[in-house]
């Protein structure tokens, strides 16, 4: 979808790859200007002609390191940061409780929730009024995910609740909050990972659209969102998951 955000700034977490790359891209070619933040590899110049897409490296989980970069990010932008989506996370592994360890338990939660907190508190002295805030959750928020997956859901329905409060507590400002819960998508690091070929195969066919989501189906639900379209929608959990799930 093409849509005329000239103007606009913004910042996405683990904006490199996968669904943030689609996010990244999405926005650029609507005439933002992006700062895409990477961790887990490494970044490579994938704008396309005309667009702005900065690469910054970012521990998401490290509260310090998220101020310090925010504050890099909006002078890359010309101080104000207009968009925040957070979509830095992950499953980590699948762990059962009986065997999953401190460490583990505190990864999963850092990398999904806190670093959705941490993200969200340092832009605001850069976002001005009226800004936009899409979060990442899952469809794992609602259904407790696959084997080994419980912390992970658990970290993706915290952010729901942290979005519906940050929806009320920004409302004055007029900025809204909203998130996202992708169901499966394919072609992501994420499920290339962790979902076996034929666990993935199942899920697209218990499926009503009877396909895979795409990384794009993901972007264009964020575009409306950060868009004029979505001024009036804040505090929502948008599916996207071809039906699977109803909510």
């Amino acid at each position: 979808m093409k849509l005329d955000l000239t103007g606009k700034t913004a910042v996405i977490t683990g904006g490199n790859i996968g669904i943030g790359k689609a996010f990244s891209l999405a926005l650029a070619r609507c005439g933002v200007k992006v700062v895409a933040t990477y961790f887990t590899s490494e970044f490579e110049e994938f704008a396309e002609e005309g667009q702005t897409i900065y690469g910054i490296p970012l521990d998401a989980t490290d509260s310090e390191q998220v101020n310090d970069v925010m504050a890099q990010a909006a002078e890359k932008l010309g101080g104000k940061i207009d968009i925040l989506i957070n979509n830095a996370g992950g499953l980590l592994g699948r762990v059962k409780i009986p065997d999953m360890s401190d460490e583990h338990f505190h990864a999963v939660m850092d990398v999904n929730f806190s670093s959705t907190f941490y993200c969200t508190r340092a832009v605001l002295p850069y976002m001005p009024d009226g800004g936009r805030i899409v979060n990442l959750s899952s469809l794992a928020a609602h259904d407790g995910g696959g084997n080994g997956s419980v912390i992970y859901s658990a970290s993706k329905a915290a952010v729901i609740g942290f979005t519906r409060g940050m929806a009320k507590e920004l409302g004055p400002r007029k900025i809204t909050v909203n998130a996202l819960a992708p169901g499966f998508i394919a072609n992501t690091t994420f499920h290339n990972t962790f979902t076996p070929t034929a666990v993935q195969e199942a899920i697209v066919g218990k499926t009503p659209i009877q396909r895979a989501g795409t990384p794009d189906d993901v972007a264009n639900a964020a575009l409306y969102l950060v868009s004029e379209m979505g001024s009036f929608i804040t505090g929502e959990l948008m599916e996207i998951n071809g039906g699977l799930y109803f909510a």
